[in-house]
This record gives structure tokens, C-alpha cells and sequence, in this order.
């Protein structure tokens, strides 16, 4: 008899080819926000960039493609914790990925919804932190995602790779300014190479958790497995082309974003755009910093549609293996897509938006949405790691056709394995503290913490459900055989 899995997901078109799997890892991984943070931070940025890339992106990166190569199944990480630890382990690890999207949507949404301000010119640029202007943008943002991914991929999919180039294109842009400025103006910061190495006090490891968050994205599509074209040929291609190429943009728009505004005045939110803008008046090209505005307003709208599409299937498979309620396994009749899952997401993602913002500041709002999204997102992330040393010792590993295994043999997987997981540790226990901003500091604990164990709890009392639903199904097929 087929797998249950086997029989809805055969029902999925593969839409996505090389191309489209490159532009979609781009606009779920690459994010101005996360530069603007950097450059925020100050000088000792650059530093942590480099080693988050050598010790933490390009590990993982390696861990990813061997997993979406030997179980290319639509839910990816969801699946490969199920491979290796059961059942339980793999809920725990897909309802953990699924629900961080509730507190990652609202901080994308708010940080996005404030670079689009500067669409209308540096005048505008207040609205970056205007409540009622960003609750508004946020959820038009999250309309048109939702819509386009329900319709299917043959349309989203142009949503995300607009979102690739509509985030590439405006780092490019602030890279060029930058370098403009600098030749007739000079920098804004000194840059070198003592004052790059980090300064390792409360505020350079505090921001440590974002810049590990911000590498993080390559494992979104592998969700969406059995909707890629030859995925075990396109993944390999797709993770190497784009980590590439987002290592070295986000380091170099870092250097571009200090060049042109003083670290101590950059917004973390909307400092690329900020940036741009400053930089594009001082050289008299003031269309560019709207020119780039609408881009990243673009790519902002394909990176909600990214992470609309692939955390989706998540709890789409789940719901397929009947550990949530059967509606979440769904495929609309017409569109082929995981509607439920997506509609559902959406709502509840909506609903943290709007109560993230009471009793609290701007950044403080944003901040919290953030350190959540953080912690439950690295929960999945430790399964991910520990689960690849395990499915190392298969014995099918090396008779896999087609994958594309980390180099090294087990020893490699380990290291690999290791490194990212003890970086994603650290990276939760940081998300812990609050930061200067905060107005509470038991508020912000109580939204952070509250908010992620009593996530967690529900997903627990819905598994436990499903499998006394599932016990008494059986005893009473026992009774009448």
C-alpha cells in the first residue's frame, strides 16, 4: 500500500528549476535588515561576518545539501529528523520550524514595511517608525505573499525571484554609492584592521544570535522538495551559487552602509535605505535611494513570500502523517498548493504582529519578535545537526545516487554537525537577554519566554492527542477483526 505522503504529494507540480531555487534561497536568506544591524553595530561586524560564514553558514550549507540529496521528501527537515529519531522527535522539530514563523513573519513585516518609507524620498523616512504606518504596510505585505503562494508556484515563484533580485539589486546600489562617496568624500568610519576584530562585551555577543539568524534561510526550499525540478542535481548548485554570493554581500554592504552614515546614527531596521539615501543626495542621484527603496520594498514582499511558501509545507506534511488535524495536509483542487497551511500561518502570524506591538517601543516590539523567532527556529536547527550525524551511520549513505555528501566521510559530517549545533546553543541562550531598548525587562521576558514555551506546549498537547486518537482507532480495529 503507498504512503500517505507519497499519495498527496504526488498530486504537487514541480514549478522550481535551478534558477528559481537560487533566486528563492537569496530572498529567504538575504536580508538589508540584518546589514543595517551589522553596520549598527560597528566595525567589529566585519569580523563576526567572517566567522559566522567559515564556522557556521558554510558548515551548515554542507549539512543541508547532503540531507536534501539522500531525502529529497517534501517537509525536509521535518522529514530528516523523522528519518533519524521518529516520530516524536520529528513533531517536536516541524512544529517548532512552523511556529517561529508566527514571531519571524512580524519581524519581517515590521522591517520591511519601515525600508519601504524611503519610497517617497528622505521626507518620508520618519514613517520608519511610525506604529500605524507599519502595522499597515506589514499586513498588506503578508496579503499579497499569501495570495500569490495559494494561487501556486507557477505564479509565486516570480514573487520570490523578484524578491532575489529585488534584494541583491539595492546592495549592489548602496555598494556603488559607497564607493562614490568615498572617493570624493571620504568615510564616515575608519576602518581597520585592529578595530574589526570583535570586542567581545555584552552587546557584540547580544548581537552574535542576529548574525547567525541572518545566515540562515538555505534549508526553507528543501521543504518544498517534490515541487523542484531534479532537486538532488539543483540543490548542490543552488546552496554553493547563492552562499556565495550572500557571504559576500553582507559583508561588503556592511562596509558600504558605515561608509556613508555614522555607525552610533544607523536605524537597525532601515539603515540600508537610510544609507542609500544619504549617500544619494550628497552626490545630487537622490532617484536612486527611491529607485532602491522600491526594490527592496519588492524583495522584502518575496522574502514573506519565501518563507510563506516553504515553512507551509511543513505542518502540510505533518498534517499528512496525521499528527495535526487532516485539513493541514489539504491541496487546493484547482492551485495544487497547501492552502490550509498557508491561510492558517498567515492569520496567526497577523494576530503576533498586532499584540507584539502593545506596551512596547518600536524596536522593543521588534526585538522581541526576533529573539523568539530565534529560539524556536534553532530548536529544529539542533535536531537538523544531530540528525545528520546519525543518518551518517546508515549504511546506505555512500550508495546513494546522486547525493551530495559532506567531504570528510563521518568525521566531516561530525565536525560539521558540531559546529553548527553549539553555535545555534549560543545563539538561543544570547536571544535570552534582553537589550538596552527594552522598557521592561520582566515584560520582555515574560512576552519571550511566555510566548515560546506556551508555543511549544500547544504543538505537545496536539501530538499527544493525535496519538491517543490514534491508539483508540486501533484498539477498536483490534475489537472488530
Amino acid at each position: 500500500m503507498a504512503h500517505p505522503q507519497r499519495e498527496v504529494t504526488s498530486q504537487l507540480r514541480r514549478e522550481m528549476g535551478l534558477c528559481d531555487v537560487l533566486l528563492f534561497n537569496i530572498a529567504a536568506v538575504l536580508g538589508p535588515r540584518w546589514i543595517a544591524s551589522a553596520a549598527h553595530n560597528g566595525t567589529s561586524s566585519l569580523s563576526l561576518w567572517a566567522l559566522a560564514a567559515v564556522f557556521f553558514f558554510f558548515p551548515t550549507a554542507l549539512v543541508i545539501t547532503e540531507l536534501s540529496t539522500r531525502y529529497p521528501a517534501e517537509g525536509g527537515l521535518y522529514v530528516w529528523t523523522r528519518e533519524a529519531f521518529g516520530d516524536f522527535h520529528g513533531f517536536v522539530a516541524g512544529w517548532a520550524y512552523w511556529v517561529y514563523s508566527f514571531f519571524y513573519f512580524p519581524g519581517l513585516l515590521v522591517a520591511s514595511a519601515s525600508m519601504s518609507a524611503y519610497v517617497g524620498g528622505a521626507g518620508h523616512g520618519h514613517l520608519a517608525n511610525d506604529r500605524g504606518f507599519l502595522l499597515t504596510v506589514s499586513l498588506l505585505l503578508l496579503a499579497v505573499a499569501v495570495g500569490l503562494n495559494i494561487v501556486g508556484l507557477n505564479i509565486g515563484k516570480w514573487l520570490q525571484n523578484a524578491g532575489g533580485v529585488g534584494t541583491y539589486l539595492p546592495l549592489l546600489i548602496l555598494i556603488g554609492i559607497a564607493l562614490a562617496v568615498y572617493s570624493r568624500h571620504g568615510s564616515q568610519v575608519h576602518i581597520t584592521w585592529h578595530n574589526t576584530l570583535p570586542v567581545w562585551n555584552f552587546d557584540t555577543v547580544n548581537f552574535w544570535s542576529q548574525i547567525a539568524f541572518a545566515f540562515t534561510g538555505m534549508e526553507l526550499v528543501c521543504a518544498m522538495s517534490e515541487e523542484v525540478r531534479n532537486p538532488k542535481r539543483t540543490f548542490p548548485r543552488a546552496i554553493l551559487a547563492s552562499g556565495v554570493l550572500i557571504a559576500v554581500i553582507y559583508i561588503l554592504g556592511t562596509v558600504a552602509a558605515m561608509v556613508l552614515v555614522p555607525p552610533s546614527n544607523i536605524d537597525p531596521k532601515s539603515g540600508v535605505f537610510q544609507a542609500i539615501t544619504s549617500g544619494s543626495n550628497l552626490l545630487g542621484i537622490g532617484f536612486f535611494g527611491v529607485l532602491a527603496a522600491l526594490l527592496v520594498t519588492v524583495g522584502n514582499a518575496g522574502g514573506v513570500g519565501t518563507t510563506v511558501a516553504g515553512v507551509a509545507r511543513v505542518p502540510f506534511a505533518v498534517g499528512i502523517d496525521s499528527y495535526l488535524p487532516a485539513f493541514f495536509g489539504k491541496i487546493h483542487p484547482r492551485w495544487k498548493t497547501p492552502y490550509i497551511s498557508i491561510l492558517i500561518q498567515a492569520g496567526i502570524s497577523a494576530v503576533v504582529l498586532i499584540v507584539a506591538q502593545a506596551n512596547e517601543t518600536v524596536n522593543g516590539a521588534y526585538q522581541v519578535l526576533v529573539d523568539a523567532a530565534i529560539i524556536l527556529y534553532f530548536l529544529p536547527f539542533l535536531y537538523m545537526y544531530a540528525a545528520a550525524v546519525k543518518l551518517a551511520y546508515r549504511a546506505d549513505r555512500e550508495q546513494s545516487p546522486d547525493a551530495v555528501l559532506v567531504p570528510g566521510g563521518r568525521a566531516g559530517v561530525w565536525i560539521a554537525g558540531s559546529l553548527g549545533f553549539l553555535i545555534c546553543v549560543l545563539a538561543m541562550a544570547i536571544s535570552m537577554i534582553p537589550p538596552k531598548e527594552t522598557t521592561s525587562t520582566v515584560v520582555f521576558e515574560m512576552k519571550l519566554l511566555g510566548g515560546t514555551t506556551i508555543a511549544i506546549l500547544i504543538g505537545l498537547v496536539l501530538y499527544w492527542r493525535s496519538k491517543a486518537t490514534r491508539r483508540a482507532i486501533d484498539s477498536r480495529r483490534q475489537q472488530t477483526s
